[in-house]
C-alpha cells in the first residue's frame, strides 16, 4: 500500500509546478507530462498538448517499470509533471509515483493551470 502520509523530512518530495514553467520543460522535452483524469473529462476538454493520458486509477501499474503494463514513456530517471482537473488528484498520484521510486516529480495542478500558462490543447 501507499504512504500517502509521507513525512516532509524522508525522501524526495512532490514539488508544486508553474503553469509558465511546466510549459516551457514539456516543451523542451525535459519532463514528461501526465493527465491523470478519467476519459470523460479528457474527452470533454482535451488534454496537454503532448500530455501522456493514463487515469489515476490505472498509473500504479503504468508507471511501474515492473508491472507488464508500464509504459516506457514513463521513466523513474525522468522528471514527472501531473495534472487533473483541480490539483487534487494529481497530488495523490504524484505521491504514488514517489512510492515507485521516481526521483523527480511535480504537481502542476489542473488543465486550467497549464492553459492559462499558454499552454496548447490536443483532443
Amino acid at each position: 500500500m501507499f504512504n500517502l502520509f509521507r513525512s516532509a523530512t524522508t525522501g524526495p518530495r512532490v514539488q508544486r509546478l508553474a503553469g509558465p514553467e511546466a510549459v516551457r520543460l514539456a516543451a523542451e522535452g525535459a519532463l514528461t507530462l501526465v493527465d491523470v483524469r478519467d476519459i470523460a473529462e479528457l474527452r470533454s476538454t482535451g488534454r496537454a498538448a503532448g500530455a501522456l493520458h493514463v487515469p489515476l486509477m490505472r498509473l500504479s501499474a503504468k508507471a511501474d517499470p515492473r508491472h507488464p503494463e508500464h509504459l516506457p514513456a514513463l521513466d523513474p530517471e525522468k522528471p514527472v509533471a501531473l495534472y487533473c482537473a483541480s490539483g487534487a488528484r494529481s497530488q495523490m498520484a504524484a505521491q504514488m509515483l514517489l512510492q515507485l521510486g521516481y526521483r523527480t516529480v511535480y504537481n502542476l495542478g489542473g488543465l486550467h493551470d497549464w492553459r492559462a500558462a499558454g499552454g496548447q490543447l490536443a483532443a
